[in-house]
């Protein structure tokens, strides 16, 4: 129904346009924004915006206001100065009034459309000006409405206050609904028209083109259907199909007029409820005799409509912020109490009781794998499963709401009395879970104002206004009760919620494994600490046992040349004792400083050669972390050329001795140089030189002699490749370096 503007499937007519053509086309196509006519109780002039001249009007002109109007200048016809149509900071006429020829006065309101002004002018009686009654009207009203509860509260407030200030015998305020159909939840009205309160109106009876309107202009009055229509001309003006969205004397479509008649209305009034900028509802002003609102009282309506919006918005909001502050308490209390060391799914369980109360409900169930845990009017436990396969297969962001599940899940379309409104929330779990709210079925009777459906003509696709407004009772079946918009918005917070909370649980069990893991580690690492290092310990007192019966050997021995093998036996063994002294006093074994383990090898050497050794040694050595294996063999090639130049050199008597160690690219490389006039053999085959070549081989390096003037330089040189720790022994080390980890 369009309580004021609104047409069935009509097409805006040319002035003169039979209601037989207009019924012919579709309502929601028609241009109702330019009828080029208005309801001639006004006069309306049509200026140039830039020469201010009128180029054409609508209404008697030339008997009510001047005769010949056409073509002259704005001002002169209304008598006003050409500076106030210019003046910007008062753009605004409405504080103007013009004379007519008939001892009338009319009001003047100023639209600018494209190239043309709209002057509206419609009389006003000069007692009808705003006065403090009115003022002091739209105070108390404003405070009757605060003292409202609800939203329905204000609405039959707002019905009764409408009546007593504009007089008509019928206010109706009709809401929209969420579907574009309409309901009266307020009224108030007199015995000349039945009563409409409850009732339902189809959402073709108020057309887009119509809500736009209401939405531009929010009051509309037509003071009397039987009017009739007053065309813009002259028609050489060239305005046909000017655009009249903002003129409050636009004309009516024909087929409206004709609604009204149906309805026995004789005039009407509507002015929009706009809650932030959405077209709330309207409120619907209906008189059985002809009925004008005067300028003052209109502006009081336009005040009062958005007094009565604003107090709409505010309960609305109140309802809303007190279910939302309910709902995330009542989530909070449930996720709260979840036992930390139990399945997220037995905490589930353990809560039914307070996660059904989340959401007003017939039923409740958990459903995972093959269990079900329900309670309440639910479907038998197959469809359940059937039930919870097909969500599980949907791409809803695992958000499923319905208030006729029998339409979005046919099969439970033979169940409505177990469930036909369902809220679902899939969980990814392991195992997969799903909770299902559900509603049962809610049978109404909806009470339309007249048979919703369209009037034809009996043999044709002719369509007509409704005829009949009577009570219409229609049964609804397969509904269950609306889930709010907070209540979808609280079921998406507590899956995610949910969601952290099992990833939680999951991170725990999985750090309380790795802890478990690493323990077990740790043990065998300190078990095997235990056993190297038992290991190491027999070494050295076998290292110690071996130098020991060496040295008494070399005591005993008559030959010279026994005694000196002996002595660099001796030496050789206490190179391999050092490296293990150094690699199991270490914390990372396995893994040896190079320059630091050469430096007390040399320090232990020159001991053993004699005390004068610690004054000429001198030593350049570069710190790298190597294999213990790599760093025993390069200790005992250098043990052997110290040997040789002791020997050799110096003819075992103390001298300058450089050992230095660096690295260089890719390769690591040990010098060993004297100063000594002696010089040794380069190419002897004697023990000692085979067991050096067969080390420098293994290392995969050279070893090369160069003659100094005086002395003899030997350089080994070493691929870092061969030397550095293998990727066994450096995870292990990087391993053992880090502290324990820390679980939660």
């Amino acid at each position: 129904m369009d309580l004021h503007l609104t047409v069935q499937r009509s097409l805006a007519p040319e002035p003169g346009c039979s209601l037989e053509h207009a019924v012919m086309t579709s309502c929601d196509r028609e241009p109702i924004h330019r009828p080029d006519a208005i309801q001639p109780y006004g006069l309306l002039l049509v200026v140039d915006s830039t020469s201010l001249k009128i180029i054409g009007g609508a209404g008697d002109i030339e008997g009510r206001l001047a005769p010949d109007w056409l073509g002259r200048p704005l001002a002169d016809i209304l008598k006003i100065p050409e500076s106030r149509l210019h003046d910007e900071k008062r753009p605004s006429l409405s504080d103007l009034r013009v004379a007519g020829l008939k001892d009338e006065t009319f009001s003047i309101l100023r639209h600018a459309q494209g190239t043309h002004l709209l002057i509206e002018l419609e009389p006003v009686e000069a007692h009808n000006l705003l006065t403090w009654d009115i003022f002091g009207e739209i105070d108390s009203t404003a405070d009757r409405f605060e003292r409202c509860p609800d939203t329905t509260s204000v609405c039959r407030q707002g019905a009764a206050i409408f009546r007593r200030l504009t007089g008509f015998d019928r206010v109706l305020v009709y809401r929209f609904m969420e579907d574009g159909t309409g309901r009266v939840v307020g009224e108030s009205r007199n015995d000349a028209f039945p009563s409409l309160m409850n009732h339902h109106f189809p959402a073709s009876d108020i057309p887009t083109q119509a809500r736009a309107l209401y939405l531009r202009n929010r009051i509309r009055v037509i003071p009397d259907i039987t009017y009739e229509a007053a065309p813009i001309r002259p028609p050489e003006a060239g305005l046909a199909g000017l655009d009249l969205s903002d003129v409050q004397l636009r004309s009516v479509s024909p087929i409206h007029l004709q609604y009204m008649a149906n309805m026995g209305t004789r005039a009407s009034a509507s002015v929009s409820l706009v809650v932030d900028g959405v077209l709330w509802g309207l409120i619907a002003c209906h008189n059985a005799t002809p009925r004008c609102l005067s300028e003052d009282i209109r502006a009081a309506c336009r005040t009062l409509a958005g007094v009565m919006s604003r107090q709409l918005r505010n309960k609305e909001e109140l309802v809303t912020y007190q279910e939302r502050l309910r709902l995330r308490n009542a989530m909070e209390f449930v996720t709260s109490h979840f036992e930390v060391r139990h399945p997220i799914e037995s905490n589930l369980r353990s809560f039914m009781g307070e996660l059904q109360s989340l959401f007003p409900c017939n039923g409740f169930a958990v459903i995972s794998d093959q269990t079900i845990t329900g309670t309440g009017v639910l479907p038998d436990a197959e469809n359940l499963h059937r039930l919870h396969d097909w969500l599980r297969l949907g791409t809803n962001g695992g958000i499923f709401v319905s208030t006729m599940l029998g339409k979005d899940y046919p099969p439970a379309a033979e169940w409505p009395e177990r469930s036909a409104g369902l809220l679902a929330i899939t969980l990814p779990f392991r195992t997969p879970t799903c909770l299902i709210w559900s509603r049962v079925e809610i049978i109404q009777t909806i009470e339309w104002a007249g048979n919703p459906h369209k009037d034809t003509t009996e043999g044709s696709d002719v369509l007509r206004p409704r005829a009949s407004f009577r009570t219409w009772e229609q049964t609804i079946r397969g509904h269950s009760t609306r889930w709010t918009s907070e209540q979808k918005q609280a079921a998406r917070r507590l899956r995610r919620v949910l969601i952290a909370d099992y990833q939680t649980q999951q991170l725990r069990e999985l750090n309380a494994t790795l802890a478990a893991t690493l323990e077990e580690r740790e043990s065998l690492l300190r078990q095997k600490d235990f056993l190297i290092r038992e290991v190491n310990h027999r070494v050295q007192n076998s290292l110690q046992m071996v130098a020991s019966f060496l040295k008494l050997q070399a005591r005993s021995a008559s030959n010279e040349e026994t005694t000196t093998a002996l002595t660099e036996a001796q030496h050789r063994i206490a190179a391999i004792g050092l490296v293990h002294r150094r690699l199991y006093r270490d914390e990372h074994f396995g893994i040896v400083d190079l320059g630091r383990y050469l430096e007390e090898l040399m320090e232990e050497l020159c001991s053993s050669l004699g005390g004068d050794w610690q004054e000429q040694l001198h030593l350049s050595l570069f710190p790298i972390m190597i294999s213990a294996d790599r760093a025993i063999n390069i200790g005992l090639v250098l043990t052997e050329l110290v040997i040789n130049a002791s020997k050799y050199a110096y003819d075992g008597k103390a001298g300058p001795l450089h050992v230095g160690l660096a690295q260089t690219s890719d390769r690591l490389v040990l010098t060993v140089s004297d100063q000594g006039e002696c010089t040794p053999q380069l190419k002897g085959t004697g023990f000692g030189t085979r067991m050096m070549n067969a080390v420098v081989n293994s290392l995969s390096g050279t070893l090369t002699y160069t003659t100094l003037t005086p002395g003899l330089e030997a350089v080994m040189t070493l691929p870092l490749d061969s030397i550095l720790p293998s990727e066994a022994d450096a995870s292990t080390e990087a391993a053992l370096s880090q502290p324990p980890y820390p679980y939660p």
